[in-house]
């Protein structure tokens, strides 16, 4: 009896040491799994972070974009505004001149009339010699208005060519006024705007030389001062400082109380020595 109730405990024992074997095992294994889970856990909080961090840089970018589109579209709101009042003053200014030249063709017009009226009424009234006479000095006086129109229609048109930017057709009637009419009254102003066409299409070289025919030949003329000017900006242009400040301190020097000096003195202070 003894022997048998030994039996039963030890197969008891061996039992409860299976059992404590397997839990022993299942909370290893549980253990192992918990970190595992926590290991995984970590990751996905580190990935999460990664993703606010991403997220919190695009929202940056696309914020920066934002404000860079909104000066974007405020510069070119700017630039159509100013563009649009160049446009309406470019117009006016086109309008105003084509008014008085319609003003000047029929004023001109209405003066051909009157000066033929009095031809006619002088040569009725006139005795045969004094007729020939007057008839000479009409053509002669018909002769320089026409002459005088001829000038001014040159030059009007060449000028109207270079406000409207078209460069060679005014260059080449500034051109034909001073080798048709040398003495024009108008010779040293188109000397001058074929010196301007040259600056503007960046030829400073050309315009250089164009300038200082201006000064050479019409030395009492009105576009001496503007061309010393011209002449200082070219040399500027083309990085040749040092000539420009000769020709900035010889038109202050010649000229000290011209406009033109002004803005040669306000120049000469922002070229660095």
């Amino acid at each position: 009896m003894i022997m048998l109730c030994g039996c039963a405990l030890q197969r008891d024992v061996i039992t409860l040491d299976h059992r404590q074997a397997l839990i022993e095992k299942r909370y290893f294994e549980s253990q192992k799994k918990n970190k595992e889970l926590v290991s995984q856990l970590n990751a996905q909080k580190k990935n999460n972070q990664d993703l606010r961090s991403k997220f919190a840089e695009q929202r940056a970018m696309i914020e920066n974009l934002r404000q860079e589109i909104q000066i974007l579209s405020g510069r070119l709101e700017e630039t159509e505004y100013v563009l649009k009042q160049k446009i309406e003053t470019s117009k006016d200014s086109y309008e105003k001149k084509e008014i008085r030249l319609d003003r000047i063709d029929r004023t001109s017009s209405e003066n051909k009339g009157r000066i033929a009226r009095l031809e006619q009424y002088l040569n009725f009234e006139s005795t045969e010699p004094d007729i020939k006479a007057k008839q000479a000095s009409g053509i002669k006086t018909h002769g320089r208005a026409e002459k005088n129109f001829s000038e001014d229609a040159i030059y009007h048109s060449a000028k109207q060519a270079f406000d409207q930017g078209d460069y060679e057709s005014a260059r080449e009637n500034f051109q034909k006024l001073i080798k048709k009419y040398p003495k024009s009254k108008n010779a040293d102003n188109a000397q001058f705007w074929i010196g301007e066409i040259y600056y503007h299409e960046k030829w400073y070289e050309k315009a250089i030389l164009e300038y200082q025919k201006v000064i050479e030949k019409y030395p009492k003329g009105n576009k001496v001062q503007a061309s010393l000017l011209k002449q200082g900006f070219s040399f500027f242009n083309l990085g040749d400082k040092a000539n420009a400040r000769l020709i900035f301190t010889e038109l202050i020097k010649k000229h000290p109380n011209s406009n033109e000096a002004k803005i040669a003195k306000k120049k000469l202070k922002g070229i660095s020595h």
